[in-house]
């Protein structure tokens, strides 16, 4: 494991956040934090959500694949195409990440979202609740997409000592090389080139108004438009 990974297996933080850069590593460390999660932790229930059910295979498949590596440490009493239920009474669940589908799980020990720039707060929101009583811990990782979303103000807002928070851009990673960078900088737009590699909050070069303009023109005392039409 690269030293970021290491750390923050060790770490003790009930929450972590990981803005990497694609090819990080990011989802396999995730996947080794479930897995560990559900075998040292009897009867755990560990949720792997992403913004599709497609990219939450995909996490899935990564803790399997370590699973399938220490086969014979804890035998599995189901293993599903999305899900892995083992004798000790732990299970691991991969879910689309939309509020409507998480609702009814409860006493979550880990609860991981994947590409997390591309969820919904709606989600966020539903997912908080179920951590309140088991005391779980809850990770979110991404590249970024966007000054706005959870995973955006968790990350500007987010104080160390709740949440571990973990920085790590493409020029740091020993398996890319400086040729492919640099041709990537050549063929992207800029704002892209920094959102994907080197993990910035852009805007979008394209769109009318900044992030921050939209902010500021937001009332949160403002009374929603739709209740008028509920009024007498």
């Amino acid at each position: 494991m690269d030293d970021w990974q290491a750390e923050l297996l060790r770490s003790e933080h009930q929450r972590y956040i990981l803005n990497c850069h694609r090819q990080a590593g990011k989802s396999t460390v995730a996947a080794a934090d479930a897995l560990h999660t559900a075998v040292f932790h009897p009867r755990s229930l560990i949720l792997l959500l992403s913004p599709a059910l497609r990219q939450s295979a995909e996490l899935f498949r990564k803790v399997a694949d370590f699973y399938r590596q220490a086969s014979g440490y804890i035998e599995a009493d189901a293993a599903l195409k999305l899900t892995l239920e083992l004798k000790n009474g732990s299970r691991i669940v991969s879910l689309p990440g939309r509020e409507g589908t998480i609702r009814g799980y409860s006493g979550v020990a880990l609860i991981l979202v994947d590409e997390a720039a591309g969820v919904d707060d709606e989600l966020f929101t539903a997912v908080r609740p179920m951590l309140a009583v088991s005391g779980g811990r809850l990770g979110l990782l991404s590249t970024p997409r966007g000054r706005r979303g959870f995973f955006w103000r968790m990350w500007e807002e987010g104080d160390n000592e709740t949440w571990h928070k973990v920085m790590r851009v493409a020029t740091e990673c020993p398996r890319i090389s400086a040729e492919f960078i640099e041709q990537a900088r050549r063929e992207m737009a800029e704002w892209e080139f920094q959102q994907e590699y080197m993990c910035e909050f852009c805007d979008d070069s394209n769109a009318a108004f900044s992030y921050a303009a939209l902010d500021a023109a937001m009332r949160p005392d403002m009374e929603s438009w739709t209740s008028w039409l509920k009024a007498p």
